[in-house]
């Protein structure tokens, strides 16, 4: 099936920092699943967001000499 020009506008990963980072959309169908703050103990100083693209990016890349981060 050939992609149409409504569905390259859809799945455009240009404006993103890597093709494997979450767009606004993406992310908020998987932060319902994610587990929420506590209320007792030390307070969370990660982005979960963060965490997820990581992830992502490890298991697209498999971690490639020339797919290394930019920073």
């Amino acid at each position: 099936m050939p992609w149409t020009k409504a569905a390259r506008i859809k799945y455009q990963r240009s404006g993103l920092r890597y093709t494997s980072d979450l767009t606004d959309a993406e992310w908020a169908l998987i932060a319902r699943k994610m587990p929420p703050r506590r209320r007792l103990g030390r307070p969370r100083e990660v982005n979960l967001r963060e965490i997820v693209q990581a992830i992502f990016y490890i298991l697209s890349s498999g971690c490639q000499w020339r797919a290394l981060p930019k920073e």
